[in-house]
């Protein structure tokens, strides 16, 4: 599924609907270059998740966990510098609980994600107009 949106609004209601419909067990991972909307997006998945806490990026952290209608496992791994520094932190058990995981820099991992985890790609193009995204979703 391709997505146009033309603001943070229209990015965040996009998350909201991936949200709605997620269920136990699901895996994001959300790439795209910095500055083009991740955190936007998954404020929109957490909310489509019935999480009203604020959200926050990870950057530091690597993960950030909510309590909504499902556990929400929010990772950003662009810190990371091997894949086993995952491990550290308990990844598997993330990964294969009863929550849903979104993953920002997912790319960085690859070879610990599972084959069906959801690719959601955020590009820019500037000559649309500044808030212009394309959202892909390739299940």
């Amino acid at each position: 599924m391709v997505y146009e949106t033309f603001s943070p609004n229209e990015t965040e209601l996009i998350g909201k609907k991936l949200g709605e419909n997620s269920k136990p067990g699901d895996v994001y991972c959300l790439n795209g270059d910095l500055g083009v909307g991740k955190t936007v997006f998954t404020k929109g998945f957490a909310d489509g998740l019935g999480i009203t806490e604020h959200i926050t990026s990870p950057t530091f952290t690597i993960v950030n966990e909510y309590s909504g209608r499902l556990k929400f496992y929010h990772f950003d791994v662009y810190r990371i510098e091997d894949e086993d520094e995952m491990y550290e932190i308990g990844f598997d058990e993330y990964l294969f609980g009863n929550g849903v995981c979104l993953i920002e820099w997912a790319e960085k991992i690859k070879n610990l994600l599972p084959n069906n985890a959801v690719q959601i790609n955020i590009t820019k193009n500037l000559e649309k107009g500044l808030d212009y995204r394309k959202i892909e979703v390739l299940i």
